[in-house]
């Protein structure tokens, strides 16, 4: 019998293309390759349309740290994120940051914080400046992490999202105007007994819709009750709505966010009543599932991709040019469905 003993130890995995593979293929030297991925103005196009076809035909990938050596740059953007990033709004904000980074040519590094305390930011912010990021995109939802950075010296350029709208580092979507947009709606339809179920009052954008809520109710001079602190969950939602149904002093809810609205829409449904015929519904987010609800759900929508591209293309110019001045702010748009009619008494 042959012995085989070995053989398997002998075949080594297939070596990743490098630098030099890609100059040979292409017929140019490994300098001309690294002036193509450093975008050099002296490389003609044709040479440089040529090692790009190269490189994705040998699926080449730049080392990034070797590119961090020669240029001094990482092409990396930092996110220091809340661990409340499991929620819809941050996380659609963190995909959108990716992608719009990813289109001008930079990676991302999230960094979470596991708590909001000063040290818990400040080791999360010394997390991604060690990996040399370019800049920082903040994602938090409570005012007192925005507060902590501010007295911190950050010393990369930063840009806070959905946080104060006069802060200077700012790109948001107005939230209080979204919310006047749904409660004006409600009112629109002859609602007049009308309750908020709010967010998590620690939360910038749960006190932002409450106040654009309060405000519209104002503005019409209809009164109103005090909002109901939720949690942002379809459960809570459920739990109000079934204790909110026992009194029933009210034809409309607009709800902070389309989880808890969904959880709002069970217990009416639980109690024998309908949605819109008996208690209308407003959420906001607008959520890929709330045009599936039933009914489907009247919201406020926020452009989540575009809040990205805008939230990147402020750090970047930042980045280039440190006292450019800050992108305006976006605003919510309604989207009409069949949760939301006129009052039936």
């Amino acid at each position: 019998m042959t012995e085989l003993s070995g053989a398997a130890d002998s075949v080594s995995p297939p070596r990743a293309p490098n630098i030099r593979d890609v100059a040979k293929a292409a017929g140019v030297s490994h300098q001309t390759v690294s002036r193509v991925l450093n975008d050099h103005p002296s490389i003609r196009e044709a040479t440089k349309e040529r090692v790009l076809q190269v490189m994705e035909q040998l699926q080449y990938r730049p080392n990034r740290a070797a590119r961090t050596l020669v240029t001094s740059k990482s092409r990396t953007i930092g996110i220091l994120a809340a661990t409340s990033a499991s929620h819809y709004g941050p996380a659609s904000s963190i995909g959108a940051i990716q992608d719009a980074a990813r289109e001008a040519g930079y990676y991302v590094s999230t960094a979470n914080m596991h708590n909001t305390e000063t040290s818990g930011i400040q080791d999360a912010l010394n997390h991604l400046v060690s990996q040399s990021v370019e800049g920082i995109v903040v994602i938090a939802p409570q005012k007192r992490v925005f507060d902590v950075i501010s007295e911190l010296q950050v010393s990369v350029p930063y840009v806070t999202m959905q946080s104060s709208s006069d802060s200077p580092h700012t790109v948001s979507v107005d939230q209080r105007g979204g919310a006047r947009l749904a409660t004006r709606h409600l009112i629109e339809r002859g609602h007049r007994m009308i309750y908020h179920l709010a967010g998590p009052q620690d939360w910038i954008e749960a006190e932002e819709r409450m106040a654009g809520f309060l405000e519209e109710m104002s503005a019409q001079d209809i009164p109103t009750t005090a909002p109901i602190l939720g949690d942002w969950s379809a459960d809570f939602g459920y739990r109000a709505g079934r204790e909110l149904l026992r009194f029933r002093d009210f034809t409309a809810i607009f709800s902070s966010n389309d989880q808890m609205a969904l959880g709002l829409i069970h217990a009416i449904r639980d109690e024998g009543l309908d949605c819109p015929r008996d208690v209308s519904i407003v959420g906001f987010d607008d959520i890929p599932e709330a045009a599936h609800f039933w009914p489907p759900l009247t919201t406020v929508r926020q452009d989540f991709t575009e809040l990205g591209r805008r939230c990147v293309a402020q750090l970047l110019g930042n980045i280039s040019e440190p006292e450019v001045v800050n992108i305006e702010g976006m605003t919510a748009e309604l989207v009409v469905r069949g949760s939301t009619a006129g009052p039936s008494f």
